[in-house]
């Protein structure tokens, strides 16, 4: 399995990176504090994630912007601008309908998206998130300790300590393995500056989409581990109480990112696939599609396997290309797979065939 890395512009001009994996239906993956798409793909901490959810779907996931490959030193860090970072990259990607994930601090940008374009949102995920910001939701002991947290990343960000290191990692990781503890180290300087890393985790102190969750009309599945030291429990409990007719899903586990061999894991990828649908069901869907795909739909769909254009087919099957167009939509829909990475789901299931 490898990853694809492409760039978009947002609306006020920024680049954004954005990588593609797996195969399937589009699975997108919104951006959460600490990021880098190179950095990310083979992570101790990441690999699991990433290889399990593109063993399901087609992984669309970003780095916000000022952090990891895309633009840094921007003008906007706010809600409004990360839902902006989502908004091009998911045009760009030529998706019209889609699962979310929305995990972390991506968990306010991910409502506030579903809210804004509920027809484009099919299911929402939300994974060890809330809806009220620290400054938000907080009393004064809550606050200054937030305050205190930022301070210690201004000055300690690129400090190699052991004392921080664990400090960091611990939240994240309880138990967290040496190798666990480098790569955040790592993450801290290939992510963002120390100045870019304070600015976004006080705009995400901020933020507050509680109305919005409580507006939501979309399928929604709230998942929260128990032991989480950086998201409290109480506030996932609280979010799926927001969020109208949200099923709300307890993961036994201490940590805030699950790790690939607690008992957790397995139970977090079995919610997940009963919500939006196995690879099992996925693939059979797909298969039970191409029964009853015409012989042209069929010839269309193994030339776009092949990689030619719609202008390409059209010329090797004396068609035009809207004739082209029209059958590619038909095969699509008996595949129930639409845009750009529906014709790469539609190319991984006639190959299959």
């Amino acid at each position: 399995m490898r990853q694809r890395i492409r760039f978009c512009r947002t609306a006020d001009g920024v680049r954004i990176a954005y990588a593609t994996h797996g195969e399937g239906p589009p699975l997108v993956k919104a951006a959460h504090w600490m990021t880098h798409l190179e950095h990310d793909w083979g992570s101790p901490v990441w690999t699991h994630w990433l290889t399990e959810l593109g063993r399901r779907r087609t992984v669309v996931r970003f780095d916000a912007r000022d952090t990891g490959l895309s633009d840094r030193g921007v003008a906007e860090v706010s809600l409004d601008a990360w839902v902006a970072d989502l908004e091009a990259v998911v045009d760009d990607a030529g998706l019209e309908r889609f699962p979310l994930f929305a995990m972390c601090q991506a968990g306010p940008v991910g409502i506030a998206y579903a809210a804004r374009h509920p027809d484009r949102v099919s299911q929402l995920v939300l994974y060890g998130t809330y809806a009220l910001g620290r400054f938000r939701r907080g009393t004064q002991q809550e606050r200054r300790e937030a305050e205190a947290m930022l301070t210690l990343m201004a000055t300690g960000w690129e400090q190699e300590n052991p004392a921080l290191r664990r400090l960091w990692a611990s939240r994240f990781i309880a138990d967290a393995s040496a190798e666990q503890l480098h790569w955040f180290d790592e993450l801290r300087q290939w992510s963002a500056t120390p100045d870019a890393a304070v600015r976004h985790m006080r705009a995400r102190y901020q933020v507050d989409v509680t109305e919005e969750a409580r507006g939501l009309r979309v399928p929604t599945l709230v998942a929260h581990a128990r032991g989480d030291a950086v998201v409290p429990f109480e506030l996932g409990r609280q979010l799926a109480a927001l969020v109208p007719g949200a099923e709300f899903v307890p993961v036994n586990s201490g940590n805030h990112l699950l790790v690939d061999d607690e008992p957790a894991w397995a139970e977090f990828l079995s919610s997940l696939d009963r919500f939006l649908g196995s690879t099992a069901t996925v693939r059979s869907g797909q298969d039970a599609g191409l029964r009853i795909l015409s012989p042209r739909e069929r010839g269309v769909l193994i030339l776009v396997a092949e990689g030619k254009t719609n202008a390409q087919i059209a010329g090797r099957l004396f068609l035009s290309e809207r004739t082209v167009e029209r059958h590619l939509a038909n095969a699509y829909a008996k595949l129930g797979v639409s845009g750009r990475a529906g014709r790469a789901a539609a190319a991984a299931a006639i190959t299959r065939g």
